[in-house]
């Protein structure tokens, strides 16, 4: 696929978040989790992420809700997140270029770090307070 320009509307954000977790679903490591978790559920899941990066590249204010709770618990580590940015980098580069594809990028590997400091945070402490 040729790549189209920039992020800049919502079916940009739907092109970007179909195709990322389409390539999530069929991953080798992440699909298990993925569709384990989620199982019938895709079409409200992707909706989520519609609204969620809308807000983050768009700054359209969709999205209400706190990410990271729902990611607490899951049997996630550093190569999974690896694996996710690997996914997400490419999947934006086959359909965008520019500033706001950079930026989803950027944002990309920020939530990933963050998400996993949290989430060593949160182990470390359950096994003290065990």
């Amino acid at each position: 696929m040729s790549l189209k320009g920039d992020i800049t509307s919502i079916e940009d954000i739907k092109l970007l978040v179909n195709s990322f977790y389409g390539k999530i679903r069929e991953d080798q490591l992440l699909g298990t989790i993925f569709n384990t978790v989620i199982q019938n559920r895709w079409p409200q899941h992707l909706n989520k992420m519609y609204t969620f990066w809308q807000t983050v590249l768009l700054d359209e204010h969709t999205y209400y809700g706190s990410p990271f709770p729902p990611h607490a618990k899951l049997p996630i580590q550093q190569e999974h997140f690896d694996r996710w940015l690997y996914i997400w980098h490419n999947t934006i580069d086959e359909h965008f270029y520019g500033q706001v594809a950079d930026e989803a990028k950027w944002r990309g590997g920020k939530m990933a770090s963050m998400f996993l400091m949290k989430l060593d945070y949160l182990r470390n402490s359950e096994s003290l307070n065990s």
